[in-house]
């Protein structure tokens, strides 16, 4: 293999790439990007050969650390035999096993699959789910929706109505569905007593025109790393069950042992409606999701054509992320992922702990395999604090994106115990060296 001209891709890359989230004047004239040319496990190398510490699962989806080589051989496998069938008036194994297998491994009465291609698209899914299963089951004025003051659950322009981060919903603000964001747990300012009393207050008030209550379970990640306490959860399912409205969980990111069960909904024992998942469902290799529902949202959609789910995308069920997804569940349960993330979940929680005392840290948090602390001083997503810890990082070998303010880290599960170690002592020094 030919070594990479990294200044030729860094030139194309400025000339023709439009990135995610970016600012792209300032980025072409101030950003010397990472060009990363192969990862393994819990680290990136680059073009001049230099590794880096990846902090965040390269956007919180590769759950079991880069190229695991379970993963891979699976891939290779089904691409000899299958790579693309359309899932209209067709079946194959590989998605039909995956749907079996996911039901197994999720909350009790959630019994049918829909796939799609992304975090976004899951969650999607749901809402139309919810939309049209109200309009054909005798409550048509079920149009609106519920989330969370500063919650995040994806991009297009309907799951956009529900993000509560505001620099993300305000451009199409004037399109966007109806949806009432209410206190959430998560903000520090907020007790969970206010946060159920609002929930109850919207839906004893409007609770005959919502479709569904949607949350992130336990963490709201965008909103930076947010956790909360589960009892906000079961009182949630609660009101949802007293006023006959869906309970949606967005298990987009909190899924797949990210906060230490398989689902953060286990953390509360409560069973949502529906249930999105993507990042860790294929481990980080391609992209797929699924969608997860009761028996009653699926019998809503039976009986005559015209009441049938006319959604779908070209890639669904798609044969080569189902045969990966199936075998990210193997590795989970065969080689016990869970079990043995649970003392670097105690590791992450202790440092993240003794970070709260230095100078410039307003406070800090960890659940599972999620630290996170906030930087004192000006907050919210644009801030700029958080982007001198990660020059901080990145001299010292670690990729740590910040979520303006917010440091934070959300490593594969299966990080070794030396790498994490390297990873939370980088995580000090560059937080100590940043605000000094």
């Amino acid at each position: 293999m030919s070594p990479v001209d990294r200044r030729r891709v860094v030139a194309l890359d400025k000339q023709r790439v439009w990135h995610p989230y970016t600012e792209m004047s300032r980025y072409r004239a101030d950003v010397d990007p990472l060009v990363i040319v192969s990862a393994a496990g819990s680290r990136l190398r680059d073009a001049d050969d230099r590794e880096y510490l990846d902090a965040n699962g390269s956007w919180w989806t590769c759950a079991l650390g880069h190229n695991h080589p379970r993963l891979v051989a699976a891939l290779q496998q089904q691409a000899a035999v299958l790579s693309h069938t359309a899932l209209a008036g067709i079946a194959h194994e590989n998605a039909s096993e995956l749907a079996d297998a996911l039901c197994a491994v999720a909350p009790d009465g959630l019994e049918h699959v829909f796939f799609s291609d992304n975090g976004s698209t899951a969650v999607e899914v749901a809402m139309k789910l919810a939309l049209q299963y109200w309009a054909q089951n005798g409550r048509p004025q079920r149009t609106r929706f519920v989330s969370l003051a500063d919650a995040f659950h994806g991009e297009t322009v309907g799951v956009t109505a529900l993000g509560g981060v505001e620099v993300f919903r305000a451009p199409f603000a004037p399109v966007l569905l109806d949806c009432a964001h209410l206190p959430s747990p998560g903000d520090p300012d907020v007790s969970v007593e206010r946060a159920v009393e609002a929930l109850a207050g919207e839906l004893e008030a409007h609770g005959d025109t919502v479709a569904a209550v949607v949350l992130e379970p336990m963490v709201q990640g965008a909103a930076g790393m947010r956790t909360y306490d589960a009892e906000y959860l079961r009182r949630a399912r609660q009101l949802c069950d007293r006023h006959d409205t869906f309970l949606v969980c967005d298990e987009v990111f909190t899924g797949y042992g990210r906060t230490g069960p398989m689902w953060a909904s286990q953390h509360a024992g409560v069973r949502p409606d529906v249930m999105c998942t993507a990042k860790g469902f294929t481990g980080g290799m391609l992209p797929m999701a699924a969608t997860l529902a009761t028996e009653r949202i699926f019998e809503g959609f039976l009986g005559a054509p015209e009441r049938a789910f006319y959604y779908g995308h070209t890639f669904c069920g798609n044969p080569l992320g189902a045969a990966v997804a199936r075998e990210v569940l193997r590795v989970y349960a065969e080689e016990h992922i869970l079990e043995r993330a649970k003392p670097k979940a105690e590791a992450i929680a202790e440092a993240f702990g003794a970070m709260r005392e230095l100078p410039g840290v307003a406070r800090s948090r960890a659940l599972g395999m999620v630290g996170a602390l906030d930087l004192a001083g000006d907050g919210g997503y644009l801030a700029d604090a958080g982007w001198r810890v990660y020059a901080e990082a990145r001299e010292r070998g670690a990729y740590l994106r910040p979520l303006g303010s917010v440091v934070y880290v959300t490593p594969a599960l299966t990080i070794p115990g030396d790498d994490l170690d390297a990873l939370l002592a980088i995580v000090r020094d560059s937080v100590e060296a940043a605000t000094s």
